[in-house]
């Protein structure tokens, strides 16, 4: 997935962030009310969110919550936006206040909070990373072990796909030297480096994932795009796809931060109720068929992976735990990172509220 998790950028450390991050984090007072679920008078605060692949299937929440109205029913103006290949990553973008908050992988917050940056995780959209190591046929990959040895395309050298490489990898014994890193983009240059063999692997996602099936050039190694899955591959729940914000600028914008969430935790039960004909119907028509993939593909493949998506938006139970021990593991000093320091699920709670809806995850607490 692009650079969309974890580049190594260095950021200065923000003086007030200790402070910020003890009443940003699970605990602290209320939110502001988001007027009773409804668009409010007076005017609507704009808030910039930038996607980390907006038209990934992973991260269809952000999309379908404008498509559906979902934003100005709670009364937000929503700028939605993408990071592109090459450009700045959405992550970053977020934390050097180009814009307000990030759709993208939970486990920045640990990224950032380990250089001092107090990011938190605001809303959990989904409980997998949505990826699977797509493999060719003649790679014989079928285990972490068997990646020693393969080139391994990821979408950017330090992305999240990377560091998920990394870990997948290393639960087997195989160190990073033991394999060689190729950078593959998504999309069509995946694709493509897997048929000219600059790749015999590929970390991806859907849609193309479907198109590496369909063309008959890959096939699913190992799969982290369901909650089962990723189980079974990093050994608990894998929180991935949720919004990520500086602590500071929540402090003083919980009312915006509310609404937002209010607007993706009824995607998210609207996610749960409709099927995956539903949900791309409602997606713009670029986004689930292009040159490399039908709509019908599309929507078989929403089928496959839609387990991923969380129905309520919260935090799950073990999730920051899986995080913080895979961390620890690439060799991250966590020590000073209080799980519970890095997540909130204030905001979800209240939206479930807001919402009338019936929540269905055991919330992590302060210990993940």
């Amino acid at each position: 997935m692009r650079k969309t998790m974890m580049k190594r950028t260095i950021f200065a450390v923000a003086a007030t962030g200790a402070v910020a991050l003890s009443l940003a984090a699970c605990g602290g007072s209320a939110p502001a009310s988001s007027g009773g679920g409804t668009a409010s008078s007076g005017p609507m605060p704009t808030v910039k969110m930038m996607i980390g692949g907006i038209d990934k299937q992973i991260y269809l929440p952000y999309k379908l919550a404008d498509q559906l109205g979902l934003y100005k029913k709670y009364g937000v103006n929503m700028e939605l936006s993408t990071e592109t290949d090459g450009g700045v990553g959405a992550e970053d973008a977020m934390a050097s206040g180009q814009v307000d908050m990030s759709g993208a992988w939970y486990i920045h917050t640990f990224d950032f909070q380990s250089k001092g940056k107090n990011i938190i995780n605001l809303v959990q959209l989904s409980g997998a990373p949505g990826e699977r190591i797509m493999c060719s046929p003649n790679a014989n990959v079928h285990s972490g072990a068997d990646i020693k040895g393969k080139k391994m395309g990821v979408t950017d050298l330090g992305s999240g796909t990377d560091t998920l490489t990394q870990f997948i990898a290393a639960q087997a014994g195989v160190s990073h030297k033991d394999y060689t890193t190729v950078k593959a983009g998504a999309g069509a240059t995946a694709l493509a480096a897997i048929k000219t063999g600059a790749a015999d692997c590929v970390m991806t996602t859907q849609p193309t994932v479907a198109a590496m099936e369909g063309q008959g050039i890959a096939q699913s190694a190992i799969d982290l795009a369901t909650t089962d899955g990723a189980n079974k591959a990093v050994g608990g729940t894998w929180p991935a796809a949720g919004v990520i914000a500086n602590a500071d600028w929540v402090k003083t914008h919980e009312d915006a931060v509310q609404r937002v969430v209010n607007a993706l935790v009824e995607t998210m039960h609207w996610i749960a109720t409709h099927s995956a004909q539903d949900i791309a119907d409602k997606l713009p028509q670029d986004y689930v068929q292009n040159k490399n993939v039908k709509k019908e593909d599309y929507v078989k493949a929403l089928e496959q992976d839609k387990g991923q998506f969380l129905p309520d938006g919260i935090m799950p139970a073990g999730g920051p735990k899986t995080i913080a021990s895979m961390e620890k593991l690439l060799g991250m000093d966590t020590s000073k990172i209080p799980v519970g320091g890095t997540f909130t699920n204030k905001y979800a709670i209240e939206a479930n509220k807001v919402g009338g809806f019936t929540t269905t995850s055991t919330p992590a607490g302060d210990n993940g």
